[in-house]
């Protein structure tokens, strides 16, 4: 999975997405219900890091994958939505199948 660009795109993609979940589902109701602002500011960061993290992925996957820039805008607007990268996951997997089967053989 991390040997090439969608891979590497896919696996900070899990981490992107369960840290969003944890922020959403966990941090946020911690600190508006029952008063805990640290859980925001413990898993926001971390969130925040892996955001970048995935974005610079994308970046990166982009010239190896040859996506039109439809697929990159819809896989970057993915990260927005809850359960967004899950959901974009499998399209992923073919995409760096389809990238290793047609890459040159050492």
């Amino acid at each position: 999975m991390l040997s090439n660009e969608i891979g590497r795109l896919r696996f900070i993609g899990i981490f992107e997405g369960l840290s969003f979940l944890l922020l959403i589902g966990i941090a946020v109701p911690l600190k508006h219900i029952w008063d805990m602002p640290i859980a925001v500011r413990i898993v926001g960061p971390v969130h925040g890091f892996f955001f970048i993290l995935y974005c610079l992925a994308l970046v990166q996957a982009w010239p190896v994958s040859k996506w039109p820039f439809k697929r990159v805008a819809i896989i970057f607007i993915a990260a927005f939505f809850p359960f967004g990268p899950f959901l974009i996951e499998r399209s992923l997997r073919r995409d760096e199948k389809d990238l290793l089967n047609n890459s040159p053989s050492p």
